[in-house]
């Protein structure tokens, strides 16, 4: 069972964007909750949140991506200005054979460069 759920979000589009909290919260996104065809972001070289954009093998738009990215940058240790964000297809992100929490190795991947924001968060039920 699910403890607590990551955060959720919108994009412009209206595509929902999920966000862990901590390490366990982002296990459970990116190897249980996530489709293998989501989109999953992080900030590179940093310890940050996992973020994944529900898009479910549909073409996102540049903007969701840019949205996920800049939420993925605000939930991250990296503080500057402009953050170096890696995303890929959920298939391309493995845990390592006895990683903890969170660790992942992920490959295939594109980097955008945003300013980090909060998102615009869907109130929680």
């Amino acid at each position: 069972p699910v403890k607590s759920y990551p955060k959720t979000f919108v994009t412009e589009n209206g595509l929902t964007v999920l966000c862990g909290r901590n390490n366990t919260e982002n296990d459970e996104l990116t190897h249980r909750i996530a489709g293998k065809n989501d989109l999953w972001f992080h900030a590179r070289g940093v310890p940050g949140s996992h973020v994944v954009l529900m898009c479910g093998g549909a073409q996102a738009e540049e903007s969701d991506i840019q949205d996920a990215a800049s939420i993925a940058a605000f939930y991250s240790a990296d503080k500057r200005d402009k953050v170096a964000v890696d995303y890929t297809l959920i298939k391309n992100v493995k845990k390592p054979s006895g990683g903890r929490p969170g660790a992942v190795a992920y490959f295939d991947y594109k980097s955008v460069l945003v300013k980090p924001e909060p998102g615009k968060e869907v109130n929680e039920k």
